[in-house]
C-alpha cells in the first residue's frame, strides 16, 4: 500500500498593526507578507501528489490553503476541527514581559497551566486534531493531504501523537509560520513525523513574525 502524507499546515503571518491576541475573532486575514508565506509553502508542495485540502474556517487559514488548492485544481474544505483554540484573553494585548501574568487580576484565570485554566483543554484540542487528521488520512489513501490550522492546535497534535505531556512552554514550540508538519502513514497508523519552514526566509524578514500572537 502507498504511503499517505497529511501534511498540517500553519497560517502565514497576520495582519495585526494592534498586536492583539486575535484568536478566534473575525476579520484577521492575512499581511502582505503573509500572503508571500502562503505562496512560499504551496511551492514547496509543488511536486506532491497533494489530492485534499481542508482549513480552518477563520479567515487566514482560508487564505493560506487557497494557493495550494489551486495548485492542484482543488477547493478548500472547511473544518471546524482545525479552528484556533479558544482562549480567555482574545481581544487583549497580552505578551511576555508586558505584565499581564503579574496583574493580580488575572490570577484565577491563570491558576492552572496544566489543563490550563484560560482556554480550551489541551485534552480536547489534541482529540479533535487527530479527528481531522485521521479524516484527511482517510480522504487522501495512497497520496497526500493539507490541512491549515494554528499553532497551538498543531502543536498539541504532535505531542499528543509523540506521547508527550500536553503542557509546555509556549516558547519552545517547533511550528513557525506557514511550516509544514507533516504526518506518514502506514496503513492508518503513523509512521513517522516531518517538519519544515518553507518560508523560513520571509519569517527573517519580518518585524512581527516571531511574536505573532493569537495565531
Amino acid at each position: 500500500m502507498a504511503e499517505t502524507v497529511v501534511h498540517v499546515l500553519r497560517h502565514g503571518e497576520v495582519h495585526n498593526p494592534d498586536g492583539i491576541l486575535y484568536g478566534r475573532l473575525p476579520g484577521f486575514r492575512l499581511s502582505e507578507l503573509g500572503v508571500q508565506m502562503a505562496k512560499a509553502a504551496a511551492q514547496a508542495l509543488a511536486e506532491r501528489t497533494v489530492v485534499h485540502v481542508v482549513a480552518s474556517p477563520l479567515e487566514r487559514a482560508q487564505q493560506t490553503a487557497e494557493p495550494i488548492a489551486a495548485q492542484f485544481g482543488l477547493s478548500v474544505g472547511v473544518d471546524e476541527r482545525l479552528i484556533e483554540s479558544a482562549n480567555w484573553f482574545e481581544g487583549k494585548k497580552v505578551s511576555p514581559g508586558d505584565g499581564s501574568f503579574r496583574d493580580p487580576r488575572n490570577w484565577w484565570v491563570l491558576r492552572d497551566p496544566v489543563t490550563p485554566s484560560w482556554g480550551e483543554a489541551y485534552q480536547v484540542i489534541a482529540e479533535r486534531m487527530f479527528a481531522a487528521l485521521h479524516a484527511a488520512r482517510v480522504a487522501a489513501e495512497g497520496r497526500e493531504a493539507v490541512l491549515v490550522s494554528h499553532q497551538l492546535p498543531i502543536w498539541t497534535l504532535r505531542r499528543h501523537v509523540e506521547r508527550k505531556r500536553l503542557w509546555h512552554d509556549p516558547r519552545r514550540r517547533q511550528c513557525g509560520l506557514a511550516s509544514l508538519t507533516s504526518f506518514h502513514f502506514d496503513g492508518a497508523k503513523i509512521a513517522g513525523i516531518g517538519y519544515s519552514e518553507p518560508a523560513a526566509h520571509l519569517i527573517a524578514i519580518s518585524p512581527t513574525a516571531r511574536t505573532a500572537k493569537g495565531a
